[in-house]
Order: structure tokens, then sequence, then C-alpha cells
């Protein structure tokens, strides 16, 4: 009877581990050596070491005597480029920098807001409190009249609550453009204040 074989679970370093050559994976003769840390690899060679080509074999001594790894960072370099790093650190730097990257790229949410021409106050007011609140958190409003039918004759009255709309909504934030025809809708997009958002 076969056995059953267990749910493996996922080892996403061991991913990000298989994206490089390491050690004894790098077979070819010669390599290129570079990276901040030739003094230290000077010491355990004997002899002052600076960026250049040398024998594998003799760089991977090297990173074994200072209990580091060599790693290939530009495999399709004539010869390879290699780096003496202590690998794990290097991981761990690099997925700082991308988490760091990813919080710099800023999220723009469009959040949006409909109207009929035939909006009441009592509506307009609630949704313009809305508005307010999505561009105090930063976001992106996209406002739109929605004409149904023959609603379509009261574009001027659409026009009219959008302008009113944005006129409200000075202090929070400006529109890109003046309102626009989009179909059956009418739609102008109001982006926040510099500063504004929390």
């Amino acid at each position: 009877m076969a056995k059953r074989r267990g749910r493996q679970k996922p080892q996403p370093r061991e991913d990000e581990r298989s994206k490089f050559r390491l050690n004894d994976q790098i077979r070819i003769p010669e390599i290129r050596l570079v990276g901040d840390n030739m003094e230290e690899i000077s010491q355990v060679a004997g002899k002052d070491i600076e960026a250049g080509v040398y024998n594998t074999r003799l760089v991977l001594d090297w990173a074994r005597q200072l209990e580091m790894d060599l790693v290939e960072i530009s495999p399709n370099a004539d010869p390879p480029v290699v780096k003496i790093i202590d690998f794990n650190k290097f991981l761990y730097e690099k997925k700082k920098r991308e988490k760091e990257i990813k919080a710099k790229a800023v999220k723009t949410v469009v959040k949006e807001i409909r109207f009929g021409p035939n909006t009441d106050e009592h509506d307009f007011e609630f949704k313009l409190r809305h508005a307010q609140g999505f561009l105090e958190e930063g976001a992106k409003v996209k406002a739109y009249v929605h004409f149904r039918g023959r609603t379509i004759v009261f574009k001027d009255r659409g026009e009219l609550l959008l302008l009113r709309f944005l006129k409200e909504l000075e202090d929070y934030g400006a529109a890109e453009a003046l309102p626009k025809m989009e179909g059956r809708r009418m739609t102008v997009i109001v982006q926040p204040k510099k500063g504004k958002s929390k």
C-alpha cells in the first residue's frame, strides 16, 4: 500500500535561496570578486586583495575561512560577478529594502460617490460629508451624476451639482479636471490636498 504523503510546508526562504548560486554551486573556473570587505579577505588570503578576476576554488577557500558564503550576484557577466558575504544577512537586508520600497509606493484609493440629477439637499449633504472624510484619509473621490432614461436632458443640472460639490470641497481637495460626460455619466475626480491626509 502506498504511503500517504503529508502536506509539505512551503519554504519561501528556499525559493529566495534558489535565485542565487552559492559556494560549491559555482562551478566556473574563474570569477570576478567584488565587495566592500576586501580588507577582511586580504587578512585571510595573507596578501592584498582587490576587486578582480580570481580562481573560483581560491575565492571559495577565502569565503570558508571567513565563515561566509560565496554568492554569485551577476551570473550573466563574463566572468560571473561574486561577493563573499553572510548570505542570510544579505537576504534579510534585501527583504528589508523591498519592504521599504513597498511602503514608500503610494497606494491611491479611489472612492466613488454617485448622484442623480435630482439629488435633494439632505442626500447632497450626506454624500458631501462622506467625500470630505475620504479626502481627509488621502483617497481620491470620483463623483458622478448618472442620467437614466430621459433625465439626460438635465445635463446642465448635473453639471451645476458637481460644480457645487467641488466648491464645497475646496478646503479638502481639488478637481483634476472640470466635469465631463462619459456615456450617461458626468464625472469629476477630486484629489486630496497635500498634507491633508492623516
